[in-house]
């Protein structure tokens, strides 16, 4: 297990500019307290969403414009995602950390790719794999020439809208070697819970993420908002930013004692 953890938060996706640089304020004054491996969370286009008139985001060059503005402002590392392999090489001119989806997590293209650049890689496991499911998929990213390799666990699917987080699956996960991030707040997603939008239930957030800490994860992933019930994408699994700090400092110990056993 690292000694000093990996942090992924921000908003879920670039809304405007104005909200990325609040958020971004925000968890650069509330991460200068603790020893972690901090990384912005946008994305500039979410592509799997679960209407085809949902809010997408503002598309990948004016959303590398506003994330290299966070970069060079704040001076912070970024995360975000990529769809598509033509869009590796682009993003990785900007963020620290080439995040695959869930659902695009076998797609040996994108995976290839996003390895070329030799950025970390920060590999959702998808929803409908076991975790050690995801030996292959790493393997992939390794065999291609880069071994900055991130698993990232955000719940099994079993239908009717659930996800369902096995905390055994992150033990067995960390056997292959690699860090192994818990994603937090896609975790207690429900998809397609409210018929042409994700549902979810983000009091599940904060205990979930206290077994994950027990365990020994390297890292966690969190979505953050000011005013969730008004975000225009995962608002019903994303943490209150006015709570975020008092949950980071809950989980940082709990981890704490679990490295130090």
């Amino acid at each position: 297990m690292r000694n000093k953890m990996i942090l992924m938060a921000g908003p879920c996706v670039i809304e405007s500019e104005d909200l990325v640089f609040q958020i971004a304020e925000k968890l650069k004054k509330i991460v200068i307290n603790y020893n972690v491996d901090f990384y912005f969370k946008a994305s500039f286009d979410k592509a799997n969403r679960t209407s085809i008139d949902s809010f997408r985001g503002p598309g990948m060059e004016k959303g590398l414009e506003i994330l290299n503005k966070v970069k060079e402002n704040f001076d912070l590392n970024i995360v975000t995602d990529i769809h598509e392999p033509e869009q590796a090489e682009p993003v990785s001119k900007v963020a620290d950390i080439l995040q695959i989806p869930a659902f695009l997590c076998r797609q040996t293209n994108l995976l290839v790719a996003a390895a070329k650049t030799g950025k970390i890689i920060n590999i959702k496991k998808a929803q409908f794999l076991a975790p050690w499911d995801m030996k292959n998929v790493a393997l992939k990213v390794k065999e291609s020439g880069n071994n900055n390799i991130y698993l990232c666990e955000r719940g099994t699917t079993f239908g009717y809208n659930r996800l369902v987080v096995d905390m055994a699956g992150l033990y067995e996960m960390k056997k292959l070697g690699y860090p192994v991030i818990f994603d937090a707040t896609h975790s207690v997603q429900q998809p397609g819970g409210n018929g042409t939008s994700t549902s979810g239930n983000r009091e599940y957030v904060e205990p979930l993420s206290k077994a994950a800490a027990a365990i020994g994860v390297d890292g966690f992933f969190f979505e953050v908002h000011p005013d969730p019930e008004h975000a225009l994408s995962d608002g019903p699994n994303m943490v209150k930013l006015c709570d975020f700090e008092k949950l980071l400092s809950r989980v940082i110990k709990i981890r704490e004692c679990a490295t130090n056993e």
